[in-house]
């Protein structure tokens, strides 16, 4: 049996072996201008040598089969043998690893189909000593029996966590009660599983370009990612995709998704204008089904959540797209839709602003992002102009203070922080930024005047990056705001988006450009204006709230460790604020808030998680972890402030029954953060 297998697997590999060169004639091509475009423009650019063919080798593996459950120790021999040749492969644009590569993957991945499908046809039992060890989890299987073992292992773990987060009460029952709720439970999830696997499989097999896309734009992309984090290759639907996120104009589908507690996707918000809104067969409540690009299998996406739907979405380019949709009255219709430029709202921008109103009235504003309009010439409608416009609208409701919240903002564009900052400040040096030929710069706000003068707090967290943390860093050095949170997470570079072709530069009319592709290179290093850096370090909160640990720039492989240059001789600084009392205040609110006690309860249970460690598949186990779960920032109770509208949304909300939804469930979730609410007493106690 084992010979007869071995046997049709040589044939197989064979037989894709002897597919023409040129099927990935492309990919090499890509793959050759990735690292001549980084020799021309990255601003520290390493050697194509053996250590970044290894490095390459790794982290292609890595994005290939994350969980090493697809390849077995074999397959990796075999691929072994140009751990240190791709350099020479990437050199010479040869494409034979891509073709062994290709035919073992695109046959492990069927195989793994099938596995799944194998290994659910029984009920899974959590009730006898079991564990998914760390040598399973961290090494590929021998063979396919032990790649059957695992396999069932990360199904059970899947399936075992299901069933316990479906019904947190389970806890709480009796031993007797939760083995019959999972009894009762167990086959229908266990099914739910099952299609979730085996769709995702079939769906790399079957997106645009399938596997052998899949293949060629992960061997570019680990290419990139070998300079550095943010070093990447972009296929042109996920550059317009980042272009969507980075700029106030949108190129999509125009509707966003949402997930219920029983983990239906449904269509949650339509954008007017849109192409699905023009379609007039997309409504709200809407789940998708399946999606299907033209000439191609529907993909089916019922047990997908919110981000696959999404990642798969955005990987279509311009063509045409089927959507099977099942109304809310159980009715299923089919809708095909193409992506189009979307005009924002001109009253409608990503910049949420709200009072917060208690004993004293400070304003709240809602940053998630630094974008710009890509288009317009004037650049007078990024973020930074947004902002102004809602400051504008909280300052007739007469404020005390006001809040700006960056948390979870990871950045964008640059200039837009600076003008940002620029915003609170009175004209000057903003930042410096160093490029690959040494010279130092300044950023700068060339705008005398501010918008705002009055107390002004920045909330910040671990996953505030990049131009957040330029625009908080420069607040800070001008001792112009109080920080509030937790260390944010150190990213100094910048980037540019370029198209794949060694002919552009960086004055290049690039909208007369049709490249397949583009690349984002890092062509600088932004320093704070004292000269330090921020590269790995981040910005220190002048209060410092308790936050879960989360991964930062420095535990990124390849990131570069930050420097120092001179300070800039024009950076003049506020008088230094004394955080002492405010740092007393803070203290004595996180020690009686109930949110704070359960989170820290939860990180020192975490700090004992940091060593990997074999996972039980028990289900008292499972139930032991959920008792110490993240508890949920939004679930405090607010007495401090009530969260209003401006008078200017008012006014708007009336007319639009949608936003006015959305507007609930924003002020919802300002009143119940506990760190909206620690917020407030700090600066609340600062206004005399």
């Amino acid at each position: 049996m084992k010979k007869s297998l071995l046997l049709i697997m040589a044939v197989s590999f064979a037989f894709f072996l002897t597919l023409p060169a040129q099927t990935f004639t492309k990919v090499a091509e890509d793959a050759y201008l990735v690292t001549k475009m980084v020799d021309k423009f990255h601003f520290h650019p390493r050697m194509v040598n053996d250590q970044f063919s290894a490095d390459v080798f790794n982290k292609l593996l890595q994005s290939l089969d994350g969980e090493r459950i697809f390849f077995t120790t074999s397959d990796i021999a075999s691929l072994t043998i140009y751990k240190y040749k791709l350099d020479d492969e990437i050199k010479n644009k040869h494409t034979e690893f891509l073709q062994l590569l290709f035919s073992i993957y695109q046959t492990r991945l069927q195989q793994a189909r099938n596995l799944i499908n194998d290994v659910c046809k029984s009920p899974f039992n959590f009730y006898y000593p079991k564990k998914f060890t760390v040598a399973e989890d961290t090494s590929y299987p021998a063979n396919e029996a032990a790649q059957r073992i695992k396999m069932h292992k990360i199904i059970s773990l899947a399936l075992l966590n299901s069933l316990v987060k479906e019904n947190p009460e389970i806890v709480d029952l009796t031993l007797a009660n939760q083995i019959k709720y999972v009894k009762k439970n167990e086959p229908q999830m266990r099914s739910k599983i099952k299609k979730a696997f085996v769709q995702s499989i079939y769906r790399m097999q079957n997106s645009p370009g399938g596997t052998q896309k899949i293949v060629g734009d992960e061997y570019c992309k680990s290419i990139a990612l070998c300079y550095d984090p943010h070093t990447e290759y972009l296929p042109s639907a996920q550059k317009e995709s980042l272009e969507t996120e980075l700029g106030n104009n949108e190129i999509g589908l125009g509707f966003s998704l949402q997930s219920d507690k029983k983990g239906n996707v449904f269509i949650k918000d339509i954008k007017p204008g849109s192409p699905a809104y023009k379609s007039g067969q997309v409504n709200r409540g809407d789940k998708i089904i399946s999606i299907q690009w033209q000439g191609n299998a529907a993909l089916d996406v019922a047990g997908a959540g919110v981000k696959e739907i999404m990642e798969i979405l955005n990987a279509a380019d311009h063509g045409k797209i089927i959507l099977s949709l099942k109304k809310a009255d159980g009715t299923k219709t089919q809708v095909s839709l193409s992506k189009e430029k979307i005009e924002d709202d001109a009253e409608e921008n990503k910049v949420k602003s709200f009072l917060l109103k208690g004993n004293k009235t400070i304003g709240y504003i809602s940053l998630p992002a630094f974008y710009e309009d890509w288009k317009n010439e004037k650049g007078v409608n990024g973020c930074a102009n947004d902002v102004a416009k809602e400051i504008i609208k909280l300052k007739k409701e007469n404020i005390e203070g006001l809040i700006l919240d960056v948390r979870f903002n990871s950045g964008g564009a640059v200039q837009e922080a600076v003008e940002l900052a620029g915003i609170f400040l009175d004209g000057g040096p903003v930042a410096q930024y160093k490029s690959g030929e040494g010279e130092i710069n300044a950023l700068k706000d060339i705008n005398k005047g501010t918008v705002y003068d009055g107390p002004l707090l920045v909330l910040v967290n671990g996953y505030s990056a990049s131009a957040s943390e330029l625009f908080a860093a420069a607040l800070q050095d001008y001792n112009r705001a109080i920080i509030v949170g937790s260390p944010t997470y150190g990213k100094s570079t910048t980037q540019v988006i370029l198209p794949l072709d060694t002919a552009v530069f960086f004055n290049s009319d690039l909208s007369k450009s049709k490249a397949d592709n583009y690349i984002k290179i890092t062509i600088a290093e932004i320093y704070r204006i004292t000269g330090k850096s921020l590269q790995g370090v981040g910005v220190m909160p002048d209060i410092i709230l308790p936050n879960v640990e989360v991964e930062k720039e420095r535990g990124n492989p390849f990131s570069f460790l930050g420097r120092t240059v001179a300070a800039n001789k024009y950076y003049i600084p506020l008088p230094a604020i004394s955080f002492t009392k405010l740092n007393a205040l803070a203290k004595q609110e996180i020690s009686s808030s109930v949110y704070f006690k359960d989170l820290q309860k939860y990180t020192d249970l975490q700090k004992g998680y940091k060593t990997k460690a074999d996972v039980s598949l028990q289900l008292k186990d499972a139930l032991a972890l959920q008792k110490n779960s993240m508890p949920n920032a939004d679930s405090t109770e607010n007495k401090n402030f009530k969260v209003d509208n401006h008078a200017y949304d008012n006014k708007r909300l009336i007319q639009n029954k949608t936003l006015l939804e959305v507007n609930q469930e924003w002020r919802k979730h300002i009143a119940a953060d506990a760190y909206i609410k620690l917020a407030y007493t700090l600066i609340s106690d600062i206004i005399k």
